[in-house]
């Protein structure tokens, strides 16, 4: 049981520190822009498909330099091309945009390197077991993908908070009539925000992508996740997000790992009923509903406390 424990903990970590790196880009975008984008998922695809295919010519290391610039730059020229233009017709207009651009990415990326899922490996360099927790080896760069997140929540923190280009950052989110008067260039600092955002979904899908599954669907797997994410930590709070990807993370991670059900605890059914539906219900095991258990939590946040764990009603 302790190791059952320890195991889903350091996974829960993980899995909601990655979903940190995705949804801190989207919601620093919302605050910004007011734009929930649907195609931010799909640049945590790029990201996974762009490391892969630089990877297999220069190495991993480059793949996780070059991948999130590409992915950045193609962000920072979808808000200046793209949600610019669309912005004047309102949030309807920014809202079918992403959802279109999320469809042509997948289309693209289907295109390019087709539906199966593509052999992108683990470096060699990090290929081996940390540590042994009693029976179980934890894998060196699953340690590697929580120490990556970590530093980037740090540095995005520290950059936000201490430095001069968060303060202007800040400003603009609130504020951006008066950095504008200021002499600041407010659309470039909505396309640099964009870039960033999108970066940093990029991050994840290269460090995730030799751990996890690299195909063209990945975004739809977990794009769902991710608004249930910035929604339960409340629209536009950075905190926020932190909070409810780690509380998210670890949720789903012990949930997979039970295998109790009402059955169990409560004995089996009566004849009677053993027949009926309620029978499925009392058999079902908890690792069974744990795709659903992020989705149960949205309700519930959403009918007790509508605007997050850390939002605003003015959010």
């Amino acid at each position: 049981m302790l190791e059952l424990v320890v195991i889903s903990t350091l996974n829960g970590i993980l899995f909601g520190m990655l979903l940190f790196l995705m949804a801190s880009g989207l919601t620093v975008i919302f605050s910004m822009l007011g734009v929930l984008n649907f195609a931010h998922a799909s640049f945590y695809m790029l990201g996974a498909f762009f490391g892969f295919q630089i990877s297999r010519w220069f190495g991993f290391w480059p793949a996780l330099l070059i991948a999130p610039i590409l992915a950045g730059i193609i962000g920072a020229g979808v808000e200046r091309f793209g949600l610019r233009q669309v912005h004047r017709n309102g949030h309807v207009a920014e809202l079918l945009f992403t959802f279109g651009l999320a469809f042509a990415i997948e289309e693209v990326v289907q295109i390019i390197w087709g539906k199966s899922p593509v052999d992108f490996r683990v470096p060699a360099s990090l290929d081996f077991p940390a540590f042994t927790i009693f029976s179980t080896n934890y894998p060196a760069y699953k340690m590697f993908m929580l120490l990556v997140s970590i530093a980037i929540f740090v540095a995005l923190l520290a950059v936000l908070k201490k430095t001069r280009v968060g303060m202007i950052v800040q400003a603009a989110l609130t504020h951006p009539h008066m950095v504008g008067h200021l002499g600041h260039n407010v659309g470039r600092i909505f396309m640099m925000v964009f870039g960033v955002g999108t970066a940093l979904a990029a991050v994840a899908g290269v460090i995730a992508g030799p751990a996890l599954v690299t195909q063209s669907n990945m975004a739809g797997l977990l794009g769902p996740i991710l608004f249930v994410v910035v929604v339960v930590g409340g629209l536009g709070s950075l905190p926020g997000a932190f909070i409810a990807s780690l509380l998210i993370g670890l949720v789903q991670t012990f949930a997979v790992s039970m295998n109790g059900s009402l059955s169990e605890v409560f004995g089996p059914l009566s004849p009677a009923w053993a027949a009926t539906w309620l029978s499925d219900i009392w058999n079902v095991t908890v690792a069974q509903i744990a795709p659903i258990m992020p989705y149960v939590l949205l309700v519930l946040i959403l009918a007790f406390r509508p605007m997050g764990l850390l939002g605003t009603r003015d959010t």
